[in-house]
């Protein structure tokens, strides 16, 4: 299957997938006595994945670690459970952040209104 195909199939661009293959996604492929890489049907199931993981919070790091896990056959939904739980403080971590940020801006919005508005002037203009 050419690059094209593939990108279409798994709906990512062309660069998406060489840069999958620069870092370990997917496999580099055969290439066709025309040059053209020659994928393997399987690639667009794995880009699928890969992207699925990506929406679910994962780095790129832990994608290709728990693809070469499921790879060698050492993926199991317990051994593979921690990385979700990663992803997961990960996004209560910037909830809190932006819990914190909310605050400081209705803070700012509420001294505004009563002429303070420091962010954008140093008096009361």
């Amino acid at each position: 299957m050419k690059i094209g195909e593939v990108a279409e199939q798994a709906e990512v661009t062309i660069d998406t997938i060489r840069f999958y293959e620069r870092r370990g996604v997917v496999a580099p492929p055969p290439r066709r006595p025309s040059g053209y890489r020659d994928y393997p049907d399987d690639t667009v199931e794995r880009i699928r994945l890969a992207r699925k993981m990506q929406a679910l919070g994962l780095t790129l790091d832990e994608i290709i670690e728990a693809l070469s896990a499921h790879d060698t056959g050492q993926a199991t939904c317990a051994s593979e459970r921690w990385r979700l739980d990663a992803a997961l403080e990960r996004v209560d971590a910037r909830i809190a952040g932006l819990k914190a940020l909310r605050r400081e801006i209705t803070a700012a919005r509420t001294a505004c209104a009563k002429g303070v508005c420091g962010f954008v002037t140093t008096s009361g203009e």
